[in-house]
């Protein structure tokens, strides 16, 4: 079966289809499907009922695996998970929601506000992929919008402006904004901020896109109040766009999402 992509959404997104997640992917299905990345930014893979090690060996695909080290304030003996995925849930160990005081609820409520996964690292990641197994009826859909529209809709004077702009991204600057400002020392090392230019352009097609995220507190060369100022594009340009997608998570659907392009947010949902 050949991989077919279809385009969703007038900038971006495609549905996948003629391909099994559950089996490993032939290298031409590899190379199809990154070339869809690179095309729709997102890709929606409807009707995959895979299990943690059938998304790893999927996800191996496209490169190595990001450590989760550096990305929670989880404990390693506290994760929930033991497979090598990341746990974006509102779980704990046990199987249970977390409590709303709990620390590791509390900081993952930053999840909620705009964002580029991993941009807080030195190497920010190429790739994320989610799939749904247990999902909430009301709320915790994801969103995604275009930075590469949005970076379009710029006029001339503000890209000749924002060309060279290097910002100072850290999850201490998006979970300080919601209020999360207790960490130990070696998190406040862990986290120490990490530089990335606020235009970027793609290895592949050379569109120009905005790097922004939540995770950005600061730009090189300016005061904290001009880079907070200048920082408000993030908030401004996304709805401006006109390139932002609900995405409303079923089980058994599964999704990736290219960093070099999108910004994402995830709604919030009521613990069942």
């Amino acid at each position: 079966m050949t991989v077919s992509i279809r385009q969703l959404q007038a900038h971006f997104f495609g549905e996948v289809s003629g391909v099994d997640l559950r089996k490993p992917l032939t290298p031409q299905e590899a190379r199809d499907i990154e070339a869809g990345m690179d095309k729709y930014a997102v890709l929606l893979f409807r009707n995959q009922d895979i299990t943690d090690e059938q998304q790893l060996a999927f996800a191996l695909n496209f490169g190595e695996r990001e450590k989760a080290r550096g990305g929670t304030v989880t404990k390693k003996e506290d994760y929930r998970l033991t497979s090598g995925l990341n746990d974006v849930s509102n779980l704990g160990k046990d199987g249970q929601p977390l409590p709303r005081d709990h620390r590791t609820h509390l900081f993952n409520l930053g999840n909620c506000l705009w964002h580029s996964d991993s941009s807080f690292r030195p190497i920010p990641a190429k790739f994320s992929l989610l799939s749904a197994r247990v999902v909430n009826p009301k709320g915790g859909n994801t969103e995604f919008a275009d930075m590469r529209a949005a970076y379009d809709a710029l006029d001339d004077e503000t890209k000749a402006e924002i060309e060279d702009l290097i910002c100072e991204h850290s999850l201490m600057y998006s979970r300080g904004s919601l209020g999360f400002l207790d960490y130990t020392e070696e998190e406040r090392q862990m986290f120490k901020p990490v530089r990335q230019r606020l235009v970027r352009t793609h290895p592949v097609h050379r569109r120009k896109s905005l790097y922004l995220s939540s995770h950005a507190g600061g730009i090189v060369g300016m005061s904290v109040p001009e880079a907070r100022s200048c920082d408000q594009l993030r908030n401004g340009l996304t709805p401006f766009c006109q390139s932002v997608l609900t995405d409303a998570l079923v089980p058994a659907k599964a999704g990736t999402h290219n960093h070099r392009c999108p910004l994402l947010a995830k709604a919030t949902a009521t613990a069942p």
